[in-house]
Parts: C-alpha cells; sequence; structure tokens
C-alpha cells in the first residue's frame, strides 16, 4: 500500500502589492527587502475574502486535474468530490475562531458530503503535519483511500501594517494536494508515495510567533476599546535561529532515517519563509541552493500554503516527474516543524 500524491492546485489572489508599494509607507526599500529576504512581491486577498475562499479555489484545481487521470473513477468534479474520505486544512487564518473548521466549510461548498473534515493548527508546519495526518487516516481505514490536503493562510488580516519588521514578509494563498490510497509499495525498490515523515515541536518557543489577543489566555472583554486588531508578534531573530535549526535537524533526520544522501533527492521543497534561511541550512548541510526550490520572490511567506503552493508549480511546469523523491521541510509557530519524504 502507498499513499500517492495525485494532483494538486493552488490559488493566489490578483492583488500584487510590490516592495516599492510597502516602501511608499514604510521606512524601507526594495532593496532592502530583497537583500534581507529573497522577497520582491506578496499577493494580497481582498476584503471580502476568507480562507475557505482562497483554500476551495485550489481544492477545484487539485480536483480538476485528477479527472480523466488513471484509475479515477470520477467523470465530473461533483463525482470526485464524493469520493473524497478525509478533507484537512492546515491554517493559522480560519474563517472562524473556534468554530467551525475552515474545512467543514470547505466540505460544504465542495459537495463532498462522504468526508470527514478537521483544521490543524500547526502554523507554517500546518500543510506537513496534515499530509501525515491524512495520510495515517487513510492507511488504517479499510473503506477510505482518497483525501484532500489543503494549506492556506490570509495573513494579510493579521500582520501590524506599521511594523517594517514582520509586515514585508508574508503574503496570502492556498495550496492543496489530493492524495491516493494506492496498490502499489511505499517500500522497495519500485516504492511510491508518502515514504516517511517527521514532526516535530519545541513548544518552549510559543511566545517568538503568536497573535496574544482574543484567546481564552487573553479574551476580549465587554466593553473594552481595541486601539489595534489582534496582529501576529514575532521575535524575528529568535525564528531565525530556531528556523536554520530547524531546517538542518529535518534534512539530516530524514536522510538517516531513509538511509540515503541528498543526491537521491531530486528537489527540496522548504517553507517560504526567508531566502536567507534556505541559505544558511545548505551552507550547514553542504547541500548546493539549487537543490532547493524557491518562489519566495513572488508570494513571500504564505504560511502552510507555501510547500503547496510550491508543488503546484513545480508539477505544472513539468519540473517534477514521475518517480522523483523529493523532499518537504518547514517549521512555524508552536514552535513546530518536520517533513516529509515522497516520492512523487
Amino acid at each position: 500500500m502507498a499513499i500517492e500524491i495525485k494532483a494538486t492546485g493552488k490559488s493566489v489572489p490578483s492583488t500584487r502589492l510590490t516592495n516599492d508599494d510597502l516602501a511608499k509607507r514604510l521606512a524601507t526599500s526594495d532593496e532592502w527587502i530583497r537583500s534581507h529576504t529573497g522577497i520582491e512581491a506578496r499577493h494580497i486577498a481582498g476584503g471580502e475574502t476568507a480562507c475557505s475562499d482562497l483554500a476551495l479555489e485550489a481544492a477545484w484545481a487539485a480536483l480538476t486535474m485528477a479527472l480523466g487521470q488513471e484509475g479515477c473513477e470520477a467523470k465530473s468534479l461533483e463525482e470526485i468530490a464524493l469520493t473524497l474520505d478525509i478533507i484537512i486544512i492546515g491554517t493559522a487564518t480560519a474563517d472562524y475562531y473556534g468554530c467551525p473548521s475552515t474545512a467543514c466549510i470547505i466540505q460544504d461548498k465542495l459537495g463532498a458530503r462522504n468526508a470527514a473534515a478537521m483544521d490543524i493548527a500547526a502554523g507554517c508546519s500546518g500543510f506537513i503535519y496534515g499530509l501525515e495526518t491524512a495520510a495515517g487516516l487513510l492507511s488504517i481505514g479499510a473503506s477510505r483511500k482518497r483525501a484532500l490536503v489543503i494549506g492556506a493562510d490570509v495573513l494579510s488580516r493579521f500582520v501590524d501594517w506599521d511594523d517594517r519588521g514582520s509586515c514585508i514578509l508574508f503574503g496570502d494563498g492556498a495550496g492543496a494536494v489530493l492524495i491516493e490510497k494506492t496498490g502499489n509499495l511505499s517500500t522497495g525498490p519500485d516504492k511510491r508515495g508518502l515514504l516517511r515523515t517527521i514532526l516535530r515541536a519545541d513548544g518552549s518557543g510559543s511566545e517568538h510567533l503568536v497573535i496574544k489577543r482574543g484567546g481564552s489566555r487573553n479574551a476580549f472583554k465587554p466593553g473594552e476599546t481595541i486601539e489595534t486588531i489582534p496582529h501576529l508578534e514575532m521575535n524575528g531573530r529568535a525564528v531565525y535561529n530556531f528556523a536554520v535549526k530547524a531546517v538542518t535537524e529535518i534534512i539530516e533526520g530524514l536522510l538517516k532515517e531513509e538511509r540515503i544522501t541528498i543526491d537521491a533527492v531530486s528537489r527540496i521543497v522548504p517553507h517560504q519563509a526567508n531566502a536567507r534561511i534556505v541559505a544558511a541550512a545548505a551552507k550547514r548541510l553542504g547541500i548546493p541552493e539549487g537543490k532547493f526550490f524557491l518562489n519566495i520572490k513572488e508570494y513571500a511567506n504564505t504560511s502552510a500554503a507555501s510547500i503547496p503552493i510550491a508543488l503546484d508549480e513545480l508539477n505544472r511546469t513539468g519540473e517534477l516527474h514521475k518517480g522523483d523523491l523529493i523532499m518537504t521541510v518547514g517549521f512555524g509557530a508552536g514552535l513546530t516543524y518536520g517533513g516529509n519524504l515522497i516520492v512523487f
């Protein structure tokens, strides 16, 4: 049995905010942002666009790609939606606080009435956590065959646009993969699908990346005047140091557990947080930077969406081929981190 990626999809808002646009309102510059982050632009959702709207577009794109593929018995989008057994979305910016889950909203709009649905709150690691969770649920359920795993975030609603140290980093978007339990093997010379995953966390750093207001720890009070909206607060230096260590640890761990060298891996698809993090980790590991796929230049940090957006770009441009061994690696609020090793 193997858990294979069958299709990918993405959605990014049409509104593009460049570094030069930000420099008109902040004491920064295009040159400074590029040199410190690798970012040139980010896409920002319109005022009426919620997390589920972007996630739904990415989901439809993945399901559309799956139609007509070998082994897909569905003849329409409505039919393939009915074959979904599980819908998982990794997000830090759900449509609603606490309930209902954004995944349930997506399930309804897809018409996937046979699917279980839930959100995963693992910050920017949400897609990696979601992929392993969905694979596990498919593996232990004899009747379960197909799952939709989505990463989606609208962080533009939760950044302080007067804080030049953080607001320059983030953009909005969603990415999705359709995974399926197949009769192929996940071991041996002809192995396929998700081979192994490492999931880890370091809760001692929970305050380094946090939205402090609105939860049970710091709830809103009747009659209280809110001076600023709840927004993401980040200890940039602490997160950077953690991220370089996390990326290094996960890559080394996946290679060791699979008993392979980096030469066996076609591409590493990292969380797109900061190009300097990738460069530092690559140098520490002695891996050519070209092994890593980066699209942060155009999209900035889209949180849980960054890895599935990158996978979809690689897939649709023909840079991924059947049988390629790829690695994902990410880190995020929590602090969480992890990675997947996948035969595409």
